[in-house]
């Protein structure tokens, strides 16, 4: 078994809620959005886990708290067994080179002011990797390498003078050209065109064996993770309801919401109907988080006892834990 490399232990993050002047006059209690509730799980070193749920589930959240560029309300991350979340400031600047992220939309995080070869080798400036000609030899290798070329061309060229799989790699090239142990990647094809995401998943599944990567991979999108992920983590409404390796989590979803999930992605089969039934009603405000089970106003399995108890993550078989006592109880039965 590889060594760990990450562990996030009950991490939490509550935004308080911006209110008017005239709010903040007459009104004394201070309102939180729920955005990530007691959170943990490991990832090993060369593994992927997969961070999955709908969007507002907590999972760019995590994410950002894992690297702290969000500081969470409560809990602790280990990075290679040391506690980050102590950390100063400048004891974080000297492991960001070995801890990046791959942002959802590269027109957003590449700035229109910068070349293509600048933005890819500004991380070596700032870390004090390379410089000069050097720099520039490091940055045209990994352009290469993720499939920018010709390399001396597009390193000349501007966000917006490139395709958005061009600046997808781009993203990509700049997380990596540090050489990190660890990638935050977040919603890395979400902004690709159809026609060229499997060409991005195959890229990320050949850098990680070349260059030894761990990922956080976040997506909403199931059918995306059978293609790079070894473990998958259901999020909803800041808490992970189901965590396993991947082919368990597949073919034994014992979640009603890792089912629906499941069920939602799309077969190519006109006779396929769909066996599972979708959740009734909407999701609730991450403001005003029902109590219990957050997911037992939607659930046809809900029982009382779920009204009123937060479920922990039970073990169904080997690393595969589900927070449904009621599905968990049916299984082990």
């Amino acid at each position: 078994m590889n060594e760990e490399l990450i562990r996030v232990d009950r991490l939490t993050m509550h935004f308080p809620l911006q209110k008017g002047l005239l709010a903040n006059l007459f009104v004394r209690e201070k309102r939180f959005v729920h955005a990530v509730n007691s959170v943990s799980f490991a990832i090993a070193k060369g593994e992927v886990l997969g961070l999955v749920g709908e969007s507002g589930s907590g999972k760019t959240t995590t994410g950002r708290m894992i690297l702290r560029l969000l500081e969470p309300t409560a809990g602790e991350v280990f990075y290679k067994q040391d506690n980050i979340t102590a950390y100063s400031a400048r004891d974080m600047e000297c492991i960001r080179e070995k801890m990046q992220v791959i942002f959802q939309d590269p027109f957003a995080s590449l700035s229109p002011r910068m070349s293509i070869g600048d933005a890819i080798s500004h991380p070596l400036k700032i870390h004090g990797l390379a410089k000069g000609a050097a720099a520039r030899d490091m940055t045209l290798a990994i352009m290469e390498k993720v499939g920018l070329s010709p390399a001396p061309f597009l390193y000349r060229k501007y966000p917006h003078q490139i395709s958005g799989g061009q600046r997808q790699r781009a993203v990509i090239a700049r997380a990596l050209i540090t050489r990190p142990d660890f990638v935050v990647a977040d919603e890395p094809i979400a902004m690709a065109d159809v026609s060229v995401r499997a060409m991005i998943l195959d890229l990320m599944a050949q850098l990680k064996e070349e260059f030894e990567l761990t990922y956080l991979f976040i997506t909403h999108d199931l059918a995306t993770c059978k293609y790079i992920c070894d473990h998958i983590a259901i999020m909803y409404l800041g808490r992970i309801v189901e965590i396993g390796p991947l082919r368990s989590v597949f073919s034994n979803p014992v979640h009603p919401y890792t089912a629906t999930l499941l069920d939602a992605v799309p077969v190519p089969d006109p006779r396929y109907r769909r066996t599972h039934r979708m959740p009734r009603g909407e999701i609730p405000s991450p403001i005003d988080l029902p109590p219990g089970c957050s997911f037992h106003t939607r659930c046809p399995f809900a029982r009382e006892s779920c009204r009123v108890e937060v479920p922990a993550l039970t073990e169904v078989g080997g690393a595969h834990a589900v927070a449904c006592p009621v599905r968990a109880g049916s299984r082990g039965s």
